[in-house]
């Protein structure tokens, strides 16, 4: 790993006090952290770093210890990132959209009629995914209940989170607004009031599944339904990142990344910032899909509707409820087996 030279830990923490102070959407905060930067690397904190690695480790611990924003941070990149505005996310996002099949890396029809969709860990640009994540939510139109798996999403585009809400509601409905500092301004998101295919609809049973992993964009899909009543949150409370970042390039290896809005939900009038979603059933992340799996089972076999779906998930909740010898029920054997209708 290349090593660093004095001037260039002066330069980089140099421009990463600038854009905390000139684009940081707190900016009262924005000026503690301008200082909090200078008298450290005035103490010298900072050219302790050997490596570009230990340098965005020792700023990053500085730029969070004020509100613990965790997406206000200096990230170190192993390979060479491109200079600009966002130029490390963009890169990275379009590699692994690919290696994950366009943003949905497994959608399956489980036994009563439930479907599972998991989400890939970024909700990719729509520009990236938009006609394979559009695929995956017409499959699974036709399922009686959802269960989408956010237990590895990290973050997304706010467009994208609006587009898979409007295949969840039946009406157009405002999500989400976020405060823009550089412009002063503040941009609504609402879900569509058509999207390209069949919808799932704002009636069947859903369930999100969450664990501490699940932040930023992931959060911003589960906060927004959860503040609706649309779904149930069934998991670990979350990380707790509701600032939407902007990354800057200030190191062939180091990139800024700077909260530049802040999200306010129109329901709560608040966001997720700090406290993570707190989930309507709490469980093991590990858990979370057995748990999530039986309790939308027994909705589809309480749903008053004479259908093959129905039945089958009234034979899967009395298997599940009939101990085994050993282990008792077993909701992942439930979940697989083959049931003729």
């Amino acid at each position: 790993m290349t090593q660093l030279q004095p001037a260039e830990i002066t330069a980089v923490i140099g421009e990463t006090r600038r854009l905390v102070v000139e684009r940081y959407v707190f900016p009262e905060v924005g000026a503690q952290l301008a200082a909090l930067l200078d008298d450290r690397l005035a103490a010298g904190r900072y050219h302790q770093a050997a490596d570009p690695a230990e340098l965005g480790r020792l700023a990053t611990e500085d730029l969070q210890s004020v509100n613990n924003d965790r997406h206000l941070r200096l990230k170190f990149h192993p390979r060479p990132i491109p200079d600009g505005a966002d130029g490390a996310v963009l890169a990275e996002m379009t590699h692994a959209a690919d290696l994950s099949l366009g943003g949905v890396p497994k959608i399956e029809r489980l036994a009563g009629g439930v479907a599972l969709l998991e989400l890939a860990p970024i909700l990719f640009p729509l520009s990236m995914t938009g006609e394979s994540v559009t695929a995956a939510l017409n499959l699974v139109a036709r399922a009686e209940a959802l269960v989408i798996d956010l237990r590895a999403c990290v973050g997304g585009h706010p467009n994208t989170v609006a587009q898979i809400a409007s295949y969840l509601l039946d009406q157009p409905t405002h999500l989400n607004t976020l405060y823009d500092r550089e412009d002063d301004d503040y941009i609504q998101f609402w879900s569509l009031p058509y999207v390209p295919g069949a919808k799932f609809g704002g009636e069947k049973p859903l369930y999100l599944l969450t664990s501490r992993a699940t932040f930023s964009g992931g959060e911003e899909l589960t906060y927004d339904l959860q503040q609706l009543g649309r779904a149930v949150v069934v998991g670990e409370r979350t990380g707790g990142g509701a600032n939407p970042r902007q990354g800057f390039t200030v190191h062939p290896h180091l990139e800024a990344t700077i909260p530049v809005a802040r999200a306010i939900n129109p329901t709560s009038g608040d966001n997720w910032e700090g406290t993570g979603i707190t989930p309507d059933i709490e469980t093991a992340p590990a858990d979370a899909l057995d748990v999530a799996y039986r309790a939308a089972l027994a909705a589809v076999a309480a749903r008053d509707v004479d259908s093959p779906s129905a039945d089958e998930a009234r034979r899967a909740v009395a298997a599940l409820t009939a101990p085994t010898a050993a282990t008792g029920p077993d909701a992942s054997a439930a979940r697989s087996a083959s049931t003729p209708l």
